[in-house]
Protein backbone atom coordinates (compact mmCIF):
# COMPACT_ATOMS: atom_id res chain seq x y z
CA UNK A 1 0.00 0.00 0.00
CA UNK A 2 1.41 3.37 -0.88
CA UNK A 3 1.31 6.27 1.19
CA UNK A 4 -0.54 9.21 -0.48
CA UNK A 5 1.92 12.38 -0.95
CA UNK A 6 0.76 15.15 1.02
CA UNK A 7 1.51 18.38 -1.08
CA UNK A 8 1.97 21.82 0.83
CA UNK A 9 2.70 24.65 -0.35
CA UNK A 10 2.08 28.38 1.27
CA UNK A 11 2.01 31.51 -0.36
CA UNK A 12 3.05 34.89 0.73
CA UNK A 13 3.30 38.52 -0.20
CA UNK A 14 6.61 38.07 -2.22
CA UNK A 15 7.30 33.97 -1.91
CA UNK A 16 5.68 30.66 -2.25
CA UNK A 17 7.10 28.21 0.25
CA UNK A 18 7.21 24.54 -0.72
CA UNK A 19 9.06 21.13 -0.21
CA UNK A 20 11.94 20.92 -1.96
CA UNK A 21 12.41 18.74 -5.28
CA UNK A 22 14.81 16.96 -7.04
CA UNK A 23 15.27 19.89 -10.05
CA UNK A 24 16.30 22.16 -7.01
CA UNK A 25 19.89 20.79 -6.33
CA UNK A 26 21.81 22.98 -8.48
CA UNK A 27 20.17 26.24 -7.02
CA UNK A 28 20.11 25.02 -3.82
CA UNK A 29 23.99 23.48 -4.17
CA UNK A 30 25.02 27.51 -5.82
CA UNK A 31 22.94 29.10 -2.64
CA UNK A 32 24.36 27.26 -0.18
CA UNK A 33 28.12 27.33 -1.44
CA UNK A 34 28.15 31.17 -2.52
CA UNK A 35 26.90 31.42 1.31
CA UNK A 36 28.76 29.25 3.13
CA UNK A 37 30.90 31.84 5.12
CA UNK A 38 27.89 33.48 6.01
CA UNK A 39 26.29 30.18 7.29
CA UNK A 40 28.77 28.63 8.34
CA UNK A 41 29.14 30.17 11.89
CA UNK A 42 25.81 29.38 12.75
CA UNK A 43 25.32 25.63 11.65
CA UNK A 44 26.67 22.15 12.54
CA UNK A 45 29.46 21.43 10.63
CA UNK A 46 29.05 20.45 7.44
CA UNK A 47 29.76 16.82 6.19
CA UNK A 48 32.08 16.62 2.98
CA UNK A 49 29.09 15.50 0.82
CA UNK A 50 26.93 18.17 1.76
CA UNK A 51 26.84 19.90 -1.90
CA UNK A 52 26.88 16.48 -3.99
CA UNK A 53 23.67 15.78 -5.39
CA UNK A 54 23.11 12.01 -3.91
CA UNK A 55 23.05 13.94 -0.19
CA UNK A 56 20.51 16.30 -1.83
CA UNK A 57 18.62 13.68 -3.25
CA UNK A 58 18.56 12.30 0.43
CA UNK A 59 16.76 15.34 1.69
CA UNK A 60 14.63 15.56 -1.07
CA UNK A 61 13.46 12.05 -0.10
CA UNK A 62 13.34 12.94 3.95
CA UNK A 63 11.66 15.92 3.53
CA UNK A 64 8.29 13.84 1.82
CA UNK A 65 8.69 11.17 3.93
CA UNK A 66 8.77 13.90 6.78
CA UNK A 67 5.71 15.72 5.55
CA UNK A 68 3.64 12.36 4.99
CA UNK A 69 4.55 11.27 8.45
CA UNK A 70 3.57 14.67 10.11
CA UNK A 71 6.85 15.02 11.74
CA UNK A 72 8.26 18.12 9.81
CA UNK A 73 7.10 20.50 7.71
CA UNK A 74 10.57 21.47 5.25
CA UNK A 75 9.81 24.16 2.67
CA UNK A 76 12.39 26.15 0.53
CA UNK A 77 12.07 30.24 0.54
CA UNK A 78 11.16 30.80 -3.96
CA UNK A 79 11.13 34.55 -4.50
CA UNK A 80 7.68 34.36 -6.48
CA UNK A 81 8.66 37.36 -9.24
CA UNK A 82 11.46 35.02 -10.09
CA UNK A 83 11.07 31.35 -9.02
CA UNK A 84 14.53 32.30 -7.05
CA UNK A 85 15.27 30.06 -4.51
CA UNK A 86 16.57 32.48 -1.33
CA UNK A 87 17.04 30.18 1.94
CA UNK A 88 14.74 27.03 3.95
CA UNK A 89 12.46 26.91 6.86
CA UNK A 90 12.07 24.00 9.02
CA UNK A 91 8.77 22.98 11.22
CA UNK A 92 10.76 19.86 12.71
CA UNK A 93 10.10 17.61 15.38
CA UNK A 94 6.19 18.06 15.70
CA UNK A 95 4.96 16.72 18.61
CA UNK A 96 1.21 15.62 19.08
CA UNK A 97 -0.96 14.59 22.40
CA UNK A 98 -0.62 16.86 25.38
CA UNK A 99 2.17 18.84 23.88
CA UNK A 100 1.03 20.18 20.13
CA UNK A 101 4.44 21.79 19.33
CA UNK A 102 7.24 21.91 16.86
CA UNK A 103 10.39 23.43 16.84
CA UNK A 104 11.02 26.24 14.04
CA UNK A 105 14.62 26.23 12.00
CA UNK A 106 15.92 28.00 8.75
CA UNK A 107 18.40 29.65 6.98
CA UNK A 108 18.68 32.41 4.38
CA UNK A 109 21.38 33.27 1.74
CA UNK A 110 23.66 35.83 2.51
CA UNK A 111 22.30 38.11 -0.84
CA UNK A 112 18.44 38.39 0.82
CA UNK A 113 19.49 39.13 4.29
CA UNK A 114 18.03 42.31 5.81
CA UNK A 115 15.19 42.55 3.23
CA UNK A 116 11.88 40.94 5.59
CA UNK A 117 12.22 37.58 3.37
CA UNK A 118 12.84 35.38 6.74
CA UNK A 119 10.44 37.38 9.08
CA UNK A 120 7.61 36.90 6.19
CA UNK A 121 8.29 33.36 5.87
CA UNK A 122 8.49 32.44 9.50
CA UNK A 123 4.44 34.37 9.86
CA UNK A 124 3.54 32.46 7.26
CA UNK A 125 4.70 29.13 8.55
CA UNK A 126 3.85 29.86 12.43
CA UNK A 127 0.41 30.50 11.08
CA UNK A 128 0.41 27.28 9.58
CA UNK A 129 1.21 25.78 12.46
CA UNK A 130 -1.32 27.11 14.39
CA UNK A 131 -4.13 26.64 12.13
CA UNK A 132 -3.69 23.97 9.73
CA UNK A 133 -1.72 21.53 11.88
CA UNK A 134 -3.35 22.82 15.21
CA UNK A 135 -0.45 23.34 16.91
CA UNK A 136 -0.11 25.59 20.27
CA UNK A 137 3.00 26.19 20.75
CA UNK A 138 6.34 26.63 18.01
CA UNK A 139 9.86 26.83 19.58
CA UNK A 140 12.98 28.38 17.91
CA UNK A 141 16.47 28.44 19.50
CA UNK A 142 19.56 30.47 18.22
CA UNK A 143 23.20 31.41 19.20
CA UNK A 144 22.99 34.06 21.95
CA UNK A 145 25.24 36.17 19.70
CA UNK A 146 23.37 35.74 16.68
CA UNK A 147 21.72 39.08 16.67
CA UNK A 148 19.80 39.24 13.30
CA UNK A 149 18.20 35.89 14.11
CA UNK A 150 17.40 36.56 17.85
CA UNK A 151 15.35 39.91 15.91
CA UNK A 152 13.23 38.57 13.55
CA UNK A 153 11.77 35.81 15.93
CA UNK A 154 10.97 39.02 18.34
CA UNK A 155 9.80 40.91 15.51
CA UNK A 156 7.62 37.83 14.50
CA UNK A 157 6.36 37.86 18.11
CA UNK A 158 8.18 34.94 19.93
CA UNK A 159 8.70 35.44 22.86
CA UNK A 160 12.53 35.03 24.87
CA UNK A 161 11.96 31.83 27.57
CA UNK A 162 15.56 31.26 28.46
CA UNK A 163 19.01 29.73 28.02
CA UNK A 164 19.95 25.61 27.35
CA UNK A 165 23.19 24.86 27.95
CA UNK A 166 25.00 23.16 25.45
CA UNK A 167 22.28 22.86 23.30
CA UNK A 168 23.81 22.01 19.85
CA UNK A 169 27.27 21.26 18.20
CA UNK A 170 27.34 24.27 16.04
CA UNK A 171 30.64 24.80 13.62
CA UNK A 172 32.23 22.12 15.52
CA UNK A 173 31.36 23.20 19.40
CA UNK A 174 28.52 22.25 21.57
CA UNK A 175 27.11 25.90 22.47
CA UNK A 176 24.84 27.58 24.58
CA UNK A 177 21.35 28.68 22.66
CA UNK A 178 19.10 31.11 23.40
CA UNK A 179 15.40 29.77 23.70
CA UNK A 180 12.00 31.50 22.20
CA UNK A 181 8.86 30.09 21.76
CA UNK A 182 5.54 31.64 19.90
CA UNK A 183 2.18 30.34 21.69
CA UNK A 184 -1.37 29.89 19.59
CA UNK A 185 -3.09 31.84 22.74
CA UNK A 186 -0.19 33.84 24.12
CA UNK A 187 -0.95 34.92 27.45
CA UNK A 188 2.36 35.76 28.56
CA UNK A 189 2.31 39.54 30.16
CA UNK A 190 -1.30 39.75 30.99
CA UNK A 191 -2.85 39.54 34.40
CA UNK A 192 -6.26 39.36 35.79
CA UNK A 193 -6.76 42.71 36.16
CA UNK A 194 -5.97 43.46 32.35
Amino acid sequence: MLLGRKKIRIDTERMVLRPPIHGDFRNWAWLRESSADFLTPWEPVWAADHLVRRNFTNRVYWAQRSINSGTAVPLFLVRREDDCLMGAITLDNIRRGPAQAGTLGYWIGQDFIRQGYMKEAIDAVVHYAFQRLDLSRVEAACLPENVASRGVLEKSGFKYEGVAQSYLQINGRWRTHVLYASLRNDRRGRTLAG
